[in-house]
């Protein structure tokens, strides 16, 4: 059974680059920042697909919230532990936390609330931290990060995503079976070895019965998981309220 698309209310998506200073002036309420990755995920996806996914969830966002813009995505972080896969590019945890602080002390220059939708789990500590200093300096920023039962990376879940967000990036002639464990299972030998230590192809899962349907259903899911967290953290304002200065 598919589940219910989020509710949508404009048509068009509004992206922070394609606007002037003083649209963003008249705009300015929450600010969307996608941030993914560069790295690895197997020979069948793109190494954008973190990044592909923490738009796709922005761009969703804004189609439901007219107060929201999404910031460019922040293509790079922590990806350590996809070393030894070619293309992959990592500036790691102490650089990817200092990125965005200071990222988010310039936007809460414009924007009354920060939104960090982080697609990429090796982004959660310097993302969490980087969250928490903000708040520790009165900015108020939160943190969305999507969460999904199964296989952990390049596998089914995110292969389905993928049919959906760029369906022509995805090579399913090339999709292949990986290492099938539990990421409890997995985690020991990946935190002392990283993926290349327990995969050669860089699969976690077996992406080959992904679909596009399915994909569909997931993202609706986390669609409506992140409106949510942001209904509750910043509820909509009624039409005519005044915003606070």
């Amino acid at each position: 059974m598919r589940r219910k698309p989020a509710r949508r209310v404009q048509a068009l998506t509004v992206r922070l680059a394609d606007l002037s200073w003083p649209d963003v002036a008249r705009r300015a309420a929450i600010l969307a920042v996608p941030i993914g990755a560069t790295e690895q995920h197997g020979p069948h996806l793109p190494l954008s697909t973190d990044t592909d996914i923490a738009v796709g969830l922005c761009d969703r966002l804004a189609e439901v919230r007219p107060d929201v813009l999404v910031a460019p995505a922040v293509a790079y972080g922590s990806s350590g532990e996809h070393a030894g896969f070619a293309g992959t590019l990592s500036i790691g945890q102490e650089a990817t936390e200092f990125l965005l602080v200071e990222l988010g002390r310039s936007a809460t220059e414009t924007f009354e609330h920060v939104l960090f939708v982080s697609a990429h789990g090796g982004n959660a500590g310097p993302v969490g931290r980087a969250a928490a200093r903000l708040r520790a300096e009165s900015r108020d920023v939160s943190v969305f990060q999507p969460r999904w039962e199964g296989e952990p990376h390049a596998g089914r879940p995110e292969t389905a995503l993928q049919l959906v967000l760029r369906p022509g990036s995805v090579r399913m002639d090339r999709a292949v079976a990986g290492d099938g464990r539990s990421i409890g299972e997995l985690m020991p030998v990946l935190r002392e070895g990283g993926v290349r230590a327990v995969t050669e192809t860089g699969v976690l899962g077996d992406p080959r019965a992904a679909t596009a349907e399915e994909g569909a259903d997931l993202l609706a899911e986390l669609t409506s998981a992140l409106v949510s967290h942001v209904d509750g953290w910043c509820p909509v304002r009624e039409p005519g309220a005044v915003m606070p200065r």
